[in-house]
């Protein structure tokens, strides 16, 4: 077995990663996912409330909805998007498209 000598190998310290000044700037993200609280219990229409993991109104112990369940449960009539945390910024372009983003953008041809 041939061993190799890596002392003569010109080494560079490498920048710090586009990624880590993100963080720096805006944080650690949140976790990621959704939290659906009901509102009501009993007769009658539910309502439910999609919120972030990290609202302090998400329901404790409720599970975590992947996107495709979130806008699925955010189309039900009765089910409302949390304003305190960003669900219903982040997740209201997903369910309209981002088609009315760019009607008002200059056309550049």
């Amino acid at each position: 077995m041939r061993t190799y000598n890596y002392d003569q190998v010109v080494t560079e310290k490498l920048e710090r990663s586009p990624q880590a000044v993100v963080r720096d700037v805006l944080g650690e993200r949140r976790p990621s996912g959704w939290m659906l609280a009901k509102l009501r219990e009993g007769h009658g229409a539910a309502r439910f409330v999609l919120h972030a993991p990290d609202c302090e109104e998400a329901p404790a112990g409720a599970p975590l909805l992947d996107v495709d369940r979130a806008l699925d449960a955010a189309e039900h009539p009765g089910t409302r998007l949390c304003t305190l945390c960003g669900a219903a910024q982040e997740l209201t372009p997903l369910l309209r498209g981002f088609d009315h983003i760019t009607d008002s953008a200059p056309d550049d041809s």
